[in-house]
């Protein structure tokens, strides 16, 4: 036998200290070899992309369950103690300054000799600034 390249001789494992600076040994590729990978990379992705059909629009994403602009309001007139009108179920007018609110309700605090109201949000038609007009 002879002691050569093709010689398959066994070798000892280097050792674990060795492993820390070996480096990444990547493969170059002409330009005829990366042409190829793209299109296959191309065909894999229109394989798994849904089909469009011409003249279909594509569908919308469903919107969001809550966008969280009555929390905003709420907050906003909260913080600068805005005099809110509320209107119920029953046509009833309702004046005061929201205090706060939750999922269900909100609590209306009143003028002066009148009691703080606590409002299921249920039964609210609509609620406005006091002093703006309602069309």
């Amino acid at each position: 036998m002879r002691n050569g390249p093709d010689s398959t001789a066994v070798v000892r494992a280097p050792e674990a200290e060795s492993f820390g600076n070996r480096k990444l040994i990547r493969p170059s590729l002409n330009r005829e070899q990366a042409r190829v990978t793209e299109a296959v990379e191309r065909r894999e992705r229109s394989v798994r992309a849904p089909e469009r059909t011409a003249g279909v629009a594509p569908k919308k994403p469903t919107p969001a369950e809550q966008t969280h602009a009555e929390n905003f309001y709420y907050q906003k007139q909260m913080q600068s103690k805005t005099c809110m009108v509320v209107v119920t179920r029953e046509g009833e007018e309702l004046h005061g300054v929201i205090e706060w609110y939750d999922k269900s309700c909100i609590k209306l605090n009143r003028a002066a000799g009148l009691s703080n109201l606590l409002i299921y949000k249920s039964s609210i038609r609509y609620m406005f600034k006091e002093g703006e007009e309602v069309k």
